[in-house]
Order: C-alpha cells, then sequence, then structure tokens
C-alpha cells in the first residue's frame, strides 16, 4: 500500500494484512485501498504510460467484488492477480482473476504463471506507449510448493525437506526474473528501469500452522517479518537502468518503498498529485550513487511482534518505543477503528531505545546514554513525526467511516 500511494499506510488505514470479509468488531472486514488515494499507476497513465499488475493484489478485503474499488479503479488497465496467497499453495493455484473474470485452476507454479502472464501481455503491446508493469510474486510466502526437481536440488544441502522446499521456491522465483530480464534482452529494450525488492522481512519458522516452511534468514539482524526491528523492515533492492548510464555499486543509503511514487514522477515528468507524499525521490541515487535523505522514516505497527510498535529512522539513527496509556501499556491492535482510537490516540511514547544503525545494524547495543543529546533530539523528532502521523491516520468506522 505504501508503494503504491507514497504515503504511510496508517494514512489510508492499513495497519496490518488486510484480511477477509468476515465480519469483526474491529472493522477489520472493512479495510480496503480507498478511491480517494493517488497511485503510481493512476500517475503514469495520465502521462501517457500503458499500466498492468500480475501477481498478488491484497488491497481490499471484498477481492473482485463491486463493493470495493479494484486494481482498474486505481490506473490498472490490465490486472491478472489473487485477492493475497496463492492458493491451495503455489502449486496449480485456483484464485487468480483477470480483468474482473475468474480463470479457476492454472497449472504449473505461481511465479512461472504470473510471468507468462507478464510476458504474454508484453508480446500482446502492440502500441508505442512506455509502459509501467508492477509483479508481485507469491514466492516464497506460505503456503510454499516448489518444482520437484528444485527440491531434489536442494535437499543435500537443507535440514529437512521442508528447508529445501523454501530454498527451491526462492529459486524458482529468481529464475522467473531470469526469463523477464531475458526477454528485455532479446527483444532489445532499453530505456528502461528494473527494481526488484521486498515488503518485510522473513516469516518466522513456525510461528502460525502454515509457516512449517518458512526458513528466511535475516542474518544477524534482530526480528522477523512482523517486527519494528531490522530484521522485519530492512530488505534487498535491485535498481537496473537498461540502457543508461547510471551508477553501478551498492549504496548503504536509507531508501523506502514510499520514494519510488515521486521518484518515477521525477524521472517520467509526471504530474504528482497534490496530497502530501512521505517518500521523497531518490532519482540522484540512481543517476549518481549520491542521495542524503531529508524526511525521517517512521514506523507505527500496532501489532508488532516485539513490544516496541513505534520506530523512527533519521540518517544514521533509529529510535524505537513503546506506547503506553498511563500505567499500561498499548495492547497489540489488528485495526484501528472507533472502539480503539481513543487509547491509541490518548497513549504515551516510552521506553525510548537509541541505536547508531550504521555502526550497529543488528541492534546490539542501546547507545542513548552515550549519545545524550542526540537522544533528546532523537526523542523530539519522533513526537513530532508521531503526532502527525496520527492526525492523519485514518479510522474505521461502521457508520461514518471515520471516528472525529
Amino acid at each position: 500500500m505504501g508503494y503504491l500511494t507514497g504515503r504511510n499506510p496508517n494514512k489510508a488505514g492499513v495497519y496490518d494484512f488486510i484480511s477477509g470479509v468476515n465480519k469483526s468488531e474491529d472493522c477489520r472486514d472493512l479495510v480496503h485501498m480507498q478511491k480517494s488515494e493517488h497511485t503510481i499507476p493512476e500517475m503514469l497513465k495520465s502521462a501517457g504510460y500503458a499500466t498492468a499488475i500480475m501477481g498478488k493484489w491484497h488491497c481490499n478485503s471484498k477481492f473482485n467484488s463491486a463493493a470495493q474499488p479494484q486494481p482498474n479503479n486505481f490506473g490498472f488497465d490490465y490486472w491478472f492477480a489473487t485477492a493475497n496467497n496463492a492458493t491451495p499453495s503455489h502449486e496449480n493455484p485456483v484464485n487468480f482473476v483477470r480483468n474482473g473474470v475468474a480463470v479457476g485452476e492454472i497449472k504449473g507454479f505461481s511465479c512461472q504463471i504470473v510471468m507468462d502472464e507478464a510476458l504474454g501481455w508484453l508480446d500482446k503491446k502492440t502500441d508505442k506507449k512506455p509502459y509501467y508493469l508492477q509483479i508481485c510474486f507469491h514466492e516464497p510466502h506460505e503456503s510454499i510448493s516448489s518444482p520437484k526437481d528444485l527440491v531434489q536440488k536442494y535437499l543435500p544441502k537443507s535440514i529437512n525437506e521442508n528447508q529445501a522446499q523454501f530454498f527451491a521456491s526462492v529459486e524458482n522465483a529468481d529464475r522467473a526474473v531470469g526469463r523477464l530480464m531475458s526477454y528485455l534482452e532479446k527483444n532489445k529494450v532499453e530505456n528502461t528501469i528494473i527494481i526488484f525488492t521486498s515488503d518485510n522481512g522473513p516469516e518466522t519458522l513456525n510461528r502460525t500452522s502454515k509457516s512449517f516452511r518458512s526458513y528466511g534468514s535475516t542474518d544477524d539482524l534482530k526480528g522477523h517479518k512482523l517486527w519494528t526491528n531490522e530484521g522485519g523492515i530492512r530488505v534487498p533492492a535491485i535498481i537496473y537502468w537498461k540502457g543508461k548510464q547510471n551508477f553501478k555499486g551498492t549504496s548503504d543509503a536509507v531508501v523506502s518503498a514510499l520514494d519510488f511514487f515521486p521518484t518515477f514522477g521525477e524521472l517520467t515528468g509526471a504530474k504528482l498529485p497534490n496530497v502530501g507524499l512521505d517518500g521523497e525521490s531518490i532519482s540522484s541515487l540512481i543517476k549518481t550513487g549520491n542521495y542524503n535523505r531529508k524526511k525521517p522514516l517512521i514506523w507505527s505497527f500496532y501489532n508488532a511482534l516485539n513490544q516496541e510498535m513505534v520506530a523512527m529512522r533519521f540518517g544514521d539513527w533509529k529510535i524505537l518505543a513503546r506506547l503506553k496509556n498511563e500505567n499500561k501499556y498499548l495492547p497489540q491492535f489488528e485495526n484501528i477503528y472507533s472502539g480503539n482510537w481513543e487509547l491509541v490516540k490518548n497513549a504515551k511514547l516510552t521506553d525510548f531505545e537509541l541505536y547508531n544503525i550504521k555502526m550497529d545494524r543488528i541492534e546490539k547495543f542501546e547507545v542513548s546514554k552515550a549519545n545524550k543529546e542526540v537522544f533528546e533530539d532523537m526523542k523530539t523528532r519522533l513526537a513530532k513525526e508521531y503526532n502527525a502521523l496520527l492526525s492523519e491516520s485514518f479510522v474505521w468506522s461502521r457508520t461514518t467511516g471515520k471516528a472525529e
């Protein structure tokens, strides 16, 4: 959601993964990306781009229903997607929808099916329009299933078959990316930016009944998916501008998925919407390798698995905090609605932790006492950023759609 809109997802009323349509007290069945949101494909379409999305959508609780906006309502000319995960697994999925029409069972594995559709769309594209193609693989998200030959390849290197399944799933997705790169080479496609990244850190093994094949590693980073520590939010990103002489190498610049919206606007000359974007253009990083972030990055995740629901990165420093109402810490919430809004709004930031991420990316050494001036400055900045986020956060209500 943040990637598509360039805004913190809390502002769109998306506080956790979007569940299905079962009615719940906390209004999770209402959650969706609302029509008022501006998106990357919408912006690029207005600048003459053809647009398509293939794979995971996961932006509404009522997928492929007139009750909520769908991909075509946000600037996508063509869509081939699932609501959330491929079901019953990556193998022979049954839940893909193409432009509003259910497809039924498709033989094969999800990432290759998605790439088949993407390359087919490119082949059938006869106009001269530039294009924006968004590919969202399901692999290696659970429920994992992988080609037998790849599983056999990794069995000698794995502790069990489940781990081999996970490794094979990662390679299968890698092969799908390779097919795209080969297609672009074969068809001599130039002046095209290819971005490969992820949405969060890896799942914790056996956290749920379905995550028994979740052998993803954070190396030495603290935490996993659903944490505000680096293991939950630090992900790989590869940017390649094919046909252009640009920066080549690695960078430790602080970049967010929120940044792609303004970046694409600057690089294409498309007009940005008249809304406050939380991301900032990283075009200078792509072109020269030089980039210094001006805006702090803030995370406010009320269902975090670690205790610190709020985190902020600014420069080399990262500060984390818990939330507290009087003598009680704020409990975990999957959604913010009229029934818990007062608790959230009135909770105070507390139990701060400070880390120098440039020197200590594994968040091993809490350094607030040794850096008192930085600590006070970061606390002040965090309070400002968090209060601003609260003021713009969307609160669900069955009667009004938003709590006062």
